[in-house]
């Protein structure tokens, strides 16, 4: 009975000890002669040695290659041994010498041989290694083994016939360890320490970017297989990938990412003029409801429908719906206004008002007699330029010079005023407005504004003007131009006065005050002892109510508040306004029509 010495194993023949220290023993006591690495196989050994020790085999291959006249470094073939086999072939006689036993051995190396070649390795096994330094030393790590444990069996005999009795040792038995294999090869380690390092390997080999034999780094193409040795060649390379493509794009090869992109660029182009040309639609719209000029109909469909929903709702009874409905329509019938809107003797009152109140007033100007027309059902909203015009008129009526030029005493209906400037535009007037409003204002709710009402007077053979106050002249958006031109306007009739009175009644009819949105007429100016001026302004949109309370002593002097406008109550950022100035030769009608081709305002400052 044989007893090992390294592990105290009982072992009946002297073939089986042999085997048992090569499996159990010599190969498990294998270790890194150049750092603390240990408990590897050999082949494992020779990976670690070549992959973390290049110096170390560098030199190993200088010592072989001095060493040709003796057996050290040259396997029984004749071929030399490579760095880490001369290494480890010395490591593993002072690891055999050291842990040989005292029983003896006989044909070691033929049962060595015979063993290694049927029997595996214990650490570590390795099916299919790709390492290119395992596959180089198979035949030469095999060798240096056999060679190896050659040494270590001429040793062994040796001790044994100077000591027949073994020496025992009693160590505990060897436990079974458990493999770990690689995940990025097919290597199967013996040990969580070993893998570690060995995976370690593959991460720097990946990371360096596979380092030549020259040291320098390769630089792999993303787009194909091509490796470059350095960063600038694999950026022109990268970049004849691209020309090429862009150049196939520009051939118009289908499914291109050139032909896609101007395909999305085209759709969103398209998209856009479509959503461009919606929202210009709706603004269209907008601005042709906000002129009356969408088809809801004019004057009389608008009292029709509000007069309807009187009716739904309570407030008419369905017999005074069609009693008023036959009174509009024959209003309408004749042209003239039914006058419910009107309020007469408004100047009138405000002349007594003045002789007895605003003792602060050094002057008040004020223009000839003028009704006051309010806004109504059937023009609410829109009709306020049409007032204004029936306020002038109904004042040019109570003029000696104007009243014979108007073909009748009494105020023409907003359709008849409508009828009006569509003839105004057939004679020639102001074509340019004509065909803003496509030469029909009749059946429409459209606003009118100063060039309307020129063309309108002068078509009657009124001689008028456009003052265009088109930008503030004063601290805060204020017009002081404004009020002193209206102050010229109306002081006209008293430059021959040394002295002129404090209360002035001229024989002048009313102004046209335009701004954007709304329309009103100036009817006199007051003049206040510091300096300061003040509009007397009628509004369309001021209700019958409202206006009558002028008539009024008891309420003229709250109802006046409302007439009057200082500077800062006139804070749009244009006005412009019609003044008529006199009577129009046939010639000179002629002129102005002529003239109006291309209107031209006076414009201030």
């Amino acid at each position: 009975m044989l007893t090992c010495e390294i592990c105290g194993e009982e072992i009946m023949l002297e073939e089986d000890m042999k085997t048992h220290l090569l499996l159990c023993h010599l190969e498990n006591d294998m270790h890194c002669p150049l750092c603390s690495l240990s408990g590897v196989s050999y082949d494992e050994l020779c990976f670690h040695i070549s992959s973390a020790h290049p110096e170390e085999q560098h030199r190993g291959q200088d010592s072989a290659s001095g060493s040709a006249g003796t057996n050290t470094g040259v396997t029984e073939s004749g071929k030399p041994q490579t760095a880490p086999e001369l290494l480890l072939s010395q490591s593993s006689c002072d690891t055999a010498s050291e842990a040989t036993p005292t029983g003896a051995f006989s044909d070691a190396t033929d049962s060595v041989r015979s063993e290694q070649n049927t029997t595996p390795d214990n650490g570590c096994s390795s099916a299919g290694e790709t390492a290119p330094i395992t596959s180089m030393m198979t035949t030469q790590c095999a060798q240096t083994r056999q060679e190896s444990v050659q040494h270590c069996t001429e040793d062994y005999n040796g001790s044994k016939s100077e000591d027949n009795k073994p020496k025992h040792k009693h160590l505990s038995s060897p436990r079974k360890e458990k493999l770990f294999s690689c995940p990025m090869c097919a290597l199967v380690c013996s040990s969580a320490f070993i893998l570690q390092e060995h995976v370690e390997l593959h991460l720097q080999e990946q990371q360096s970017v596979e380092v030549c034999f020259t040291g320098e780094k390769r630089y792999e193409c993303p787009m194909c297989s091509v490796v470059c040795s350095n960063s600038f060649s694999l950026q022109e390379h990268v970049e004849l990938h691209l020309e090429q493509g862009a150049a196939a794009n520009s051939a118009g090869s289908p499914g291109s990412d050139l032909k896609l992109a101007r395909q999305l660029q085209q759709e969103e182009e398209h998209t856009r003029k479509q959503e461009e040309a919606q929202q210009e639609k709706e603004e269209f719209k907008k601005l042709q409801r906000q002129f009356g000029l969408d088809g809801r109909g004019g004057y009389c469909r608008q009292m029709e429908r509000t007069m309807g929903r009187a009716v739904a709702r309570g407030l008419m009874a369905p017999a005074e719906f069609h009693f008023k409905r036959a009174e509009m329509m024959e209003s309408l019938a004749s042209g003239v206004d039914d006058g419910r809107t009107r309020t007469h003797g408004v100047i009138r009152a405000l002349y007594d008002y003045y002789q007895t109140e605003c003792r602060d007033c050094v002057h008040v100007w004020l223009s000839a007699d003028t009704d006051h027309y309010c806004s109504s059902e059937g023009d609410k909203g829109w009709g306020c330029g049409y007032r204004n015009f029936q306020m002038l008129l109904s004042s040019l009526h109570r003029i000696d010079t104007y009243a014979p030029l108007l073909p009748e005493k009494a105020v023409p209906s907003i359709p008849q005023v409508q009828s009006m400037i569509e003839g105004a535009w057939k004679e020639g007037l102001d074509p340019q407005g004509a065909s803003h409003f496509n030469q029909r204002l009749q059946g429409t709710q459209a606003w009118i504004g100063a060039t309307e009402i020129f063309a309108l007077l002068t078509s009657l053979g009124i001689s008028a003007r456009i003052i265009d106050f088109h930008q503030p002249t004063g601290p805060g958006d204020t017009h002081p131009r404004l009020f002193d031109w209206v102050k010229q306007y109306y002081s006209q009739s008293s430059r021959n006065s040394r002295l002129p009175p404090r209360l002035i009644h001229t024989s002048l009819p009313p102004l046209y005050l335009q701004h954007q949105g709304h329309s009103r007429s100036i009817v006199g100016l007051e003049q206040k002892k510091n300096g300061k001026l003040c509009l007397l302004l009628l509004d369309p949109g001021s209700s019958v109510s409202d206006t009558q309370k002028l008539l009024s002593r008891d309420t003229v002097s709250t109802a006046v508040h409302h007439v009057r406008k200082f500077y800062g109550s006139l804070k749009h950022k244009q006005y412009q306004v019609v003044a008529v100035q006199g009577v129009l030769s046939a010639e000179e009608k002629q002129i102005s029509i002529l003239d109006s081709r291309t209107l031209h305002a006076e414009r201030i400052p």
